[in-house]
């Protein structure tokens, strides 16, 4: 009777052993999958805060492309007016019109 009790005793050991350390291992990877879906919220809070970053920027760069801006900027940041009359040069038009055979054989001559 003593043998059996030594070995329900041993087996009994065992099985707590074996219980404890997988509880053990249930709380690990319980606490790795919370810290991992706080990580997530902010990754995704970081998105969202970039998006929106990127989403004013593109606002931005929209308005910089219009000639309204561009002007203002002209004369605000960089201090330039309209040209004076003196400095305006009038280009007149040509009188002889280019036509097609004239491009062509322009585009064969040799550079001087």
């Amino acid at each position: 009777m003593s043998q059996v009790r030594h070995v329900f005793l041993a087996l009994w050991t065992l099985a707590i052993a074996a219980s404890a350390s997988a509880f053990i291992v249930h709380l690990a990877l319980r606490g790795k999958t919370v810290q991992r879906g706080y990580e997530l919220g902010r990754a995704r809070q970081e998105q969202a805060r970039l998006r929106e970053v990127q989403r004013v920027l593109e606002v931005e760069a929209a308005s910089y492309k219009t000639p309204e801006r561009v002007e203002i900027v002209a004369r605000t940041l960089l201090g330039m007016d309209p040209p004076s009359q003196d400095r305006i040069v009038l280009i007149a038009p040509s009188s002889r019109s280019v036509d097609e055979d004239d491009l062509a054989a322009a585009a064969f001559e040799a550079p001087p």
